[in-house]
């Protein structure tokens, strides 16, 4: 029974980890579609800061799901920049 909750908490973490990786990875792709739309120096210079940040997260969780071997068809495809 230990075990089972065990197991239970470890599919729940994965499945956290991936809606985690979805939701960074839509941040991403908005924060690039706000520098796209940028017009101001100031607007271009916080969208070229988000993409970044946006970017950083997307690729850290990334990089957690393929230390843990959490795979998704959708999103672990992605390259991982060593």
């Amino acid at each position: 029974m230990f075990q089972r909750r065990i197991q239970k908490t470890v599919e729940q973490d994965k499945q956290e980890l991936l809606a985690e990786i979805r939701l960074a990875h839509s941040q991403w792709k908005t924060a690039q579609h706000h520098f796209e739309h940028a017009l101001e120096k100031d607007e271009i210079d916080y969208a070229i800061y988000a993409v970044e940040a946006a970017e950083k997260r997307y690729e850290m969780l990334l990089r957690q799901a393929k230390k843990l071997n959490v795979t998704s068809a959708y999103h672990i495809t992605a390259e991982v920049r060593g």
